[in-house]
């Protein structure tokens, strides 16, 4: 436990360190993915900082070693392993979104024009979604790129009659997109579908298929540590759906939307340092999963009880309540949800172990994770951090397949 007088000198550390540099709180903030109001904290010794991650954060931020800002830190010993950069999974659906999908469309002959049969481009899309959840990015980007082409163009040259639902298809594939991008820590790209994604579902005609749409871009938001952006676009969305959406919240899709959007608020809260509201937003959330009574996947977003639990894993590891998210994670059974979803909790629960020095736990968590979801794994922001600081907290003790797992995610580049 840091006693007070260490959390305040700390934070005088932190507040000289960034005065010299002359860099705002707010500038500071944004740099660690936090609000000023959190940084405010720390530097009056209020709010503790314990994770290694965010104490590297700060360093690279403020420009030191993390041992300027903590001298009790574990030092690295293990020296990193050279990793070639390749390419990414995603950098052909990136160049998709790169531009306008349907140019030719736009030049050619309604008449004329070939198009795919619809239940052909149903069956790509739903294939589209399954590859998603199965974190198979690569097999995901080669097929995207034709498939877009087909149906933006389908969508611009289609009877009236059949453009409500190629718009819908259109939506789902770019909330496909954006889901995907995310989970690669491609936040930009994500943030360009997922406002397609919303564009596509209003002119479709479907409502909550937006509000979906306004969930994935508030999690790109997330990955580009614009929480405040993350928190107003969910916020609103959450507002717009208690105040006017009495219809949409009588259905179980509405209340899934509206269950997601709570998460996303739990997240941009725990994100942010401020634990009362992460908890009541978990609160909230776990109130619409009691009403929808089962885990579903409308829109894709898995939403329902077990998921609640997950992201209440999620929440209590970015707090650093670890003990708090072993005892949830232990409780949870996610063998029905998508391998996605469990490689998630597994490596949530490798960062509550991190976060509790337990190596061998952590280590074990993140393997399994890495069975189900490989890319994922080996991408994520979250997945890399607890590597890098299982290895500075192991040093030359590190075992074997700790530093196998951390040269195949580049975890020390």
């Amino acid at each position: 436990m840091v006693s007070d007088d260490e959390r305040r000198a700390f934070g005088a550390r932190v507040a000289t360190l960034r005065k010299q540099r002359g860099i705002k709180q707010t500038e500071l903030a944004t740099a660690v993915g936090r609000t000023a109001s959190w940084v405010s904290q720390v530097e009056r010794g209020v709010q503790p900082v314990s994770r290694l991650d965010v104490l590297q954060l700060l360093a690279d931020a403020l420009g030191v070693s993390v041992q300027a800002l903590n001298p009790d830190a574990p030092v690295a010993s293990v020296p990193p392993p050279v990793v070639p950069e390749g390419p990414n999974d995603l950098d052909a659906a990136r160049l998709t979104i790169s531009g306008h999908p349907a140019l030719g469309a736009l030049l050619s002959n309604r008449a004329t024009f070939e198009r795919t049969p619809l239940v052909e481009l149903i069956d790509q899309v739903d294939e589209l979604w399954a590859l998603t959840h199965a974190a198979k990015f690569a097999e995901l980007s080669a097929l995207v790129g034709p498939l877009l082409d087909r149906l933006e163009s389908a969508a611009r040259t289609a009877p009236n009659s059949e453009q409500a639902t190629l718009y819908a298809l259109l939506a789902r594939v770019y909330q496909a997109l954006a889901a995907a991008f995310v989970r690669q820590d491609e936040a930009d790209a994500a943030w360009i579908a997922a406002d397609r994604a919303i564009r596509a579902a209003e002119q479709s005609g479907a409502v909550l298929s937006v509000f979906a749409g306004i969930y994935r871009l508030a999690q790109a938001f997330i990955r580009l540590k614009r929480l405040d952006q993350a928190e107003h676009a969910a916020a609103t969305a959450v507002r717009a759906l208690e105040t006017y959406g009495d219809a949409e919240l009588a259905s179980p899709e509405g209340l899934s939307v509206l269950g997601s959007l709570r998460l996303i608020l739990a997240l941009v809260n725990a994100r942010s340092g401020n634990r009362d509201q992460a908890r009541t937003e978990i609160s909230e959330a776990r109130a619409v999963a009691i009403r929808l009574g089962a885990d579903r996947n409308d829109f894709n977003l898995e939403f329902g009880p077990t998921n609640v639990e997950i992201q209440a894993v999620s929440t209590a590891v970015d707090l650093g309540d670890a003990g708090e998210a072993l005892a949830i994670g232990g409780r949870i059974d996610a063998d029905q949800l998508s391998p996605e979803r469990r490689s998630r909790l597994l490596m949530d629960l490798g960062r509550a172990h991190a976060q509790r020095r337990h190596v061998g736990e952590a280590v074990e968590c993140l393997l399994r994770a890495e069975e189900l979801a490989p890319e994922t794994v080996r991408s994520h922001t979250a997945s890399r951090s607890a590597i890098r600081e299982l290895t500075l907290i192991a040093g030359r003790a590190a075992p074997a397949e700790l530093l196998a797992l951390a040269e195949r995610s580049a975890a020390l580049d």
